[in-house]
């Protein structure tokens, strides 16, 4: 029964089968109709194998071969059909046949297909992929000799990834060298892979023919130097790998090739002897490079590669002596090596000086330096010396040329060699220097060396030589003549030549030296004082002034002014008032055109004159002058003295016309100050309505938030002096100046602020009732407010109460009126009415002008006024004040 049923099952899925294959071939047959309709269509094929994606893979791969017979040089077909036959056996061994007949595939598709890049490529990943390794070289040959040039790149990357990640660096380096022939721009990978197997030298001259290619364009990014700085540390760090090479002549190409990198080329050179062993080269080659380098920089570099290279050797020795045991051939060579060392670290600031001087051969404050450094050697420093002066060229030195000259003679005259530093001298003085100054200076120096060993004949000698006018005269500052021929006017040499005559030669030649100054125009102020000074010690008075306008004639202001000021002093000490008019003169030339800055001593020394020899009238014009000449810093000073000194002369009143020029002409500071002396003084002299007026005019300069002293005064001298009326005057004085001072535009702003801010008022107390007024209509409310109250505050005149002058005010002011009525037209009385009225209000406050002007311009008070009746009104106040004794107040 078990055999019957199991034969029953097998022929149950047989039949399934049957049923299953007729089934697809029913489905396949619009398809295979189709392409019987069209074998060579690409698209009828492809969309019959879409249609059998999901079928058995027999099945699909019989359809792509029976396509690829009909359509053999198809791309698409090959492709899809090669990329099939990989899925099918990926995750597989490699060892299985499947891979193989893939293999095989891919073979026989690269007899239609060769000429397709992109199925080298597959088949070539493939095999790298089954470690297959000579087949895989092969088919990478294969491939490029199949394809053309052009598509070359695209094969030449997996190619030499593929030899790289082989352990056999030679076929890398063959496949590598037939790379660079196609494309040498990438040697620089090349190289690099020398480097990572161990292939130096290789590396070295691939690296080597890069740098001396001139066109070769890094693709790192690298300049020249930089790929020459790695061959540098390539071949110095490995010099037994590196053979093939001359590693000396390499580096010394480079040092005349990058002079900007010296330092490490030959700190490159020198690691290359010494990793050679041949240390006595490495030594020689550091010698070398600190004796040519020509920058601190590169100096720094060698000198501690060198000293470092001296401590290893040092230590190296110590160590092999502590191993192998010590003898006398060891010490001594120890003891060489720390004496080596020991002298490398104290020739360092020498070898830095020459690094300077090397750069810059010229500079004269580096070879000052050097001579310092061999302190304690003179044939060192008279070596230095020599080559100083022969290599500094003047035109191009650094510093001062001549000092070089002028300390090698000094070095000689410490020395007690003074033929020597006289010989020195001289040719120093045939130098061609830049400037005149610097031969000046070398012949002021050989005058001073005879002069110290007190030889004055000699010192005479040789500073009339420097004098002496030269076969072909040139200006001073003419730089095409050498400065042989211009030292003859060289002031310095004449200032020493004019005091060595002082002191040793007679007043003739002393005289003669001056006068040659002067017709040189090469004298200064100085120079001129010290000559009228001369003769005026030899008695010579009258020709010391004639010094004195010789000087003036050269000069102008402001050089002029000690040349005049010296000249008016020793005039007057000389003369007094003799010749008191020569004098008047003197100071009358000197003042015109005088600077105000210079002014106020020539104005004060001829006030003086006049006050000590000539009249005091003159005295008080001279200050007068003074105040208007002198500088707007000095006024105040200059009235000061003019009061003080017009008190002394003519008593405290006649000085009230200086106070009064002086309020007028004086900034509001100093006349705010006048006022106040001027008020005392009248208030000392009794004049109490003097007084009031002044502190009356000074009140409109006076914000009293600013100058509360100057109101404090006023209070005092009111309540000393006055009354209850001319007390509230004052008080409404205050009141409108402070009125006037709060509409000004930085004062309301401020007030503004401070209303808004201020925790005791708030903006409601500027308009009381009306918040939400813009700011400046509350500011010009308040403004209102303040002259309402100033209006208020006037006093009302009473019957029995006027202004304290005098009790007969009242008959004064009757009689007044009765001239005004017969001075006046009869058809004009009516006019002027209020004129009177006006007088009547305001006549006895002050007789001063000020009050008057403010009065007759004030509409305000008294609409009504006409200009005619004011001015005839003022008029008659003049006179009216004349006859009462009140002119010095008008």
């Amino acid at each position: 029964m078990l055999r019957f049923s199991l034969g029953v099952t097998r022929m149950d899925r047989i039949r399934n089968e049957d049923i299953r294959r007729t089934d697809h071939e029913d489905d396949d047959l619009p398809y295979e109709e189709e392409i019987i309709r069209n074998p060579y269509s690409v698209k009828c094929w492809m969309r019959y194998i879409e249609f059998k994606q999901n079928g058995p893979k027999s099945t699909l791969n019989m359809i792509y071969e029976r396509a690829l017979k009909e359509l053999p040089g198809s791309y698409k077909l090959w492709y899809n059909y090669l990329r099939e036959r990989r899925k099918q056996v990926k995750g597989k061994c490699i060892t299985e046949p499947a891979y193989e007949e893939v293999n095989n595939c891919h073979e026989r598709g690269l007899v239609f297909m060769h000429k397709m890049p992109r199925i080298w490529l597959d088949y070539c990943q493939f095999l790298v992929s089954q470690c297959k390794i000579t087949r895989s070289r092969r088919t990478f040959d294969r491939a490029l000799r199949a394809l053309p040039v052009t598509q070359h790149p695209r094969i030449w990357p997996l190619y030499l990834r593929f030899v790289r990640n082989l352990p056999l660096p030679e076929t890398a380096i063959r496949v590598y060298r037939r790379y660079l022939k196609l494309s040498p721009e990438n040697a620089e990978e090349y190289i690099d892979y020398l480097r990572s197997v161990g292939r130096l030298d290789e590396a070295a001259v691939r690296l080597a023919a890069v740098v001396n290619d001139e066109g070769f364009v890094s693709k790192e990014g690298k300049s020249n130097y930089q790929l020459w700085h790695e061959l540098c540390d390539l071949i110095s760090q490995n010099p037994d790998k590196v053979t093939s090479l001359n590693v000396g002549a390499i580096i010394r190409g480079g040092l005349t090739r990058f002079t900007d990198q010296l330092g490490k080329l030959w700190c490159s050179l020198a690691d290359y002897y010494i990793r050679s062993g041949h240390f006595e080269k490495a030594r020689d080659v550091y010698e070398e490079a600190i004796l040519t380098v020509v920058t601190v920089r590169d100096f720094t570099q060698v000198f501690d590669s060198y000293a470092q290279f001296e401590e290893s050797m040092i230590a190296a020795k110590m160590e092999t002596t502590a191993e192998m045991g010590q003898d006398e051939d060891d010490d001594i060579d120890l003891e060489l090596r720390l004496a080596r060392f020991e002298q490398l670290i104290a020739r360092r600031p020498l070898l830095l000086n020459s690094v300077l001087l090397r750069q810059n051969p010229h500079n004269v404050h580096e070879w000052h330096k050097r001579v310092k450094l061999y302190e304690g050697n003179p044939r060192q420093i008279i070596n230095t010396y020599t080559e100083a002066v022969q290599t500094v060229d003047p035109v191009k030195a650094t510093g001062k040329p001549h000092c070089l000259w002028v300390f090698f003679a000094k070095f000689y005259e410490e020395n007690e060699q003074l033929d020597d530093a006289r010989t020195i001298f001289e040719k120093a003085t045939k130098v061609n220097y830049k400037q005149v100054d610097d031969l000046a200076a070398v012949w002021c120096e050989y005058g001073e060396m005879e002069l110290r060993h007190e030889n004055y004949e000699q010192a005479l000698r040789i500073l009339r030589k420097a004098t002496a006018i030269p076969s072909k005269k040139a200006e001073y500052f003419d730089s095409s003549e050498p400065v042989q021929n211009r030292v003859y006017k060289s002031l310095k040499v004449w200032s020493m030549l004019a005091d060595l005559e002082e002191s040793l030669g007679t007043f003739q030649s002393t005289k003669a030296v001056y006068d040659r100054i002067i017709d040189l125009r090469i004298a200064t102020p100085q120079i001129i004082i010290n000559y009228a000074m001369f003769l005026e010690e030899h008695n010579y008075f009258e020709e010391s002034f004639k010094a004195y306008e010789r000087g003036i004639a050269l000069f102008r202001w402001p050089n002029v002014y000690d040349i005049w000021n010296t000249y008016l002093t020793k005039f007057i000490d000389r003369y007094g008032g003799k010749k008191l008019e020569r004098a008047r003169d003197l100071f009358e030339q000197a003042l015109d055109g005088c600077p105000a800055k210079f002014a106020k001593t020539i104005y004060l020394l001829y006030a003086k004159l006049e006050e000590e020899y000539g009249l005091a009238r003159h005295a008080m014009a001279v200050y007068e002058r003074a105040t208007q000449a002198v500088e707007t810093e000095e006024r105040h000073h200059m009235f000061n003295i003019y009061i003080k000194r017009a008190a002394e002369i003519y008593g405290v009143t006649y000085t009230r016309a200086i106070y009064q020029k002086a309020i007028e002409v004086l900034p509001d500071e100093h006349a705010r100050e006048m006022c106040l002396r001027f008020a005392d003084m009248e208030s000392k002299l009794g004049e109490i309505d003097r007084a009031r007026a002044i502190y009356s005019y000074c009140s409109q300069i006076c914000d009293p938030r600013v100058t509360a002293n100057f109101w404090q005064t006023w209070k005092e001298f009111e309540i000393r002096h006055g009354n209850e009326d001319t007390i509230r005057e004052m008080l409404r004085i205050k009141r409108s100046v402070q009125a006037t001072y709060n509409t000004q535009v930085n004062f309301m702003s401020s007030q503004m602020l401070k209303a808004t801010t201020s925790s005791t008022g708030t903006v409601s107390d500027l308009a009381p009732g009306q918040i939400g007024i813009d700011d400046m209509k509350m500011l010009e409310q308040k403004a209102q407010q303040l002259a309402a109250e100033a209006e208020q505050d006037k006093p009302k005149p009473k019957e029995k109460i006027l202004f304290v002058r005098s009790d007969n005010s009242r008959s004064e002011l009757a009689e007044l009126a009765k001239q005004t009525q017969q001075v006046l037209p009869h058809g004009k009385l009516k006019t002027h009415a209020c004129s009177f009225i006006f007088i009547k209000t305001h006549l006895l406050i002050a007789f001063s002008p000020w009050h008057l002007q403010r009065c007759s311009l004030n509409r305000r008070v008294c609409p009504q006024l006409s200009l005619e009746g004011l001015k005839m009104t003022e008029r008659f106040l003049t006179d009216f004040c004349k006859d009462k004794d009140y002119s010095l107040l008008l």
